[in-house]
């Protein structure tokens, strides 16, 4: 191994490469943290950064299904924030340097939980979410309504002709 894998640092976890929707971002007046384009998902705001000196990271022994080389290996990063007392275990991949991107991701969702309660990401997403489930549950109510009124309507219009439902006689 080349001395530049023992140094290597963890990856940044957002891209800051420029961008026109980075620098209006950052131009536009009140913005306190830019939006960063994630994939998949649509322009929201970053969650603030991690101080990596308020972490304290442990690399464990795996569990769980697997088998014998699953749980020898110690690729399960379990992942501190000292200020809060948040602690964080991740061992969804195999690979430590993915699990310590996804522990880091997990640690700052719950790290601004902790500190901006109602007002956090998550939260917000979760009550957006919910308005968006009860407009649609709200128009698919109408909709049923409207077709069993345009159905009495029908079935009450052949009525009145003396028409049979099925068609002509």
């Amino acid at each position: 191994m080349s001395a530049s894998g023992w140094l290597r640092l963890p990856a940044p976890l957002t891209r800051m490469g420029p961008g026109p929707r980075r620098l209006a971002a950052l131009l536009s007046p009140g913005a306190g943290v830019a939006a960063v384009q994630v994939a998949g998902k649509k322009d929201r705001p970053a969650l603030l950064p991690l101080d990596e000196g308020a972490l304290e990271e442990q690399f464990v022994k795996g569990h769980g299904p697997g088998g014998q080389a699953t749980n020898k290996t110690s690729n399960c990063v379990v992942l501190k924030h000292v200020p809060s007392g948040l602690v964080v275990k991740c061992h969804q991949t195999r690979s430590v340097d993915q699990n310590r991107k996804l522990a880091r991701k997990i640690l700052q969702e719950k790290v601004d939980i902790f500190y901006n309660g109602e007002d956090s990401l998550a939260h917000r997403e979760k009550r957006e979410a919910e308005k968006k489930k009860q407009e649609r549950k709200k128009r698919a109510k109408e909709t049923l309504e409207k077709k069993k009124r345009l159905k009495e309507l029908w079935a009450s219009s052949t009525h009145a002709h003396g028409e049979t439902p099925g068609g002509s006689e």
